[in-house]
């Protein structure tokens, strides 16, 4: 478990990150230390005013959180095809949530997930979908529900986790800027 400290730390640095990029100042990766030097895989997501604006995840835990987090946080400001680029006059209503994703762990089906415990990956072949153990929560959607989305989210049929495609979970620490 991460601390109070440490979250809050993480969510400025991706703040700090997103205000220089959408600035087009240069960012220079913080000193490795204390939870920036622990290596993690993790997601940054965006809201404005309660809506989606973007999430950008790292899968791996290859690399320390002080490069991951902002590299993330920009990415999800920046790269999220599903949203235009945010701009500075988006900041201030710009929210950050961090996801720091525990191990993968595969799984067979819905009876091996916990609604707002597991988030879920999906792969078949040269396809892979991730959604965030709060997605389902958010939409309140049961474990049968959530593998079909999550399906859909790679590419996939909605059944796809039933026939053939590989079923993983991970645990997640999820928090996010309190203003």
């Amino acid at each position: 478990m991460t601390s109070d400290a440490d979250r809050t730390r993480l969510l400025q640095l991706a703040r700090d990150a997103i205000t220089a990029h959408v600035a087009g100042q240069r960012w220079r990766d913080p000193s490795l230390d204390g939870v920036f030097a622990r290596m993690g895989a993790a997601f940054v997501t965006l809201h404005a005013h309660g809506d989606l604006r973007g999430c950008i995840g790292h899968l791996a835990d290859d690399d320390p959180l002080g490069r991951v987090v902002p590299r993330c946080a920009v990415n999800a400001c920046s790269q999220d095809p599903r949203f235009p680029p945010v701009v500075e006059t988006e900041l201030a209503a710009i929210d950050i949530e961090v996801s720091l994703l525990g191990p993968l762990e595969r799984v067979n089906g819905a009876a091996d997930i916990e609604i707002g415990r597991h988030g879920l990956v999906v792969e078949l072949e040269w396809q892979r979908g991730l959604l965030l153990p709060q997605v389902a929560v958010e939409w309140k959607w049961d474990a049968e529900t959530f593998f079909a989305h999550t399906c859909r989210k790679a590419g996939l049929a909605h059944d796809a986790w039933k026939n053939g495609a590989t079923l993983f979970r991970f645990d997640a620490e999820v928090f996010g800027e309190v203003r």
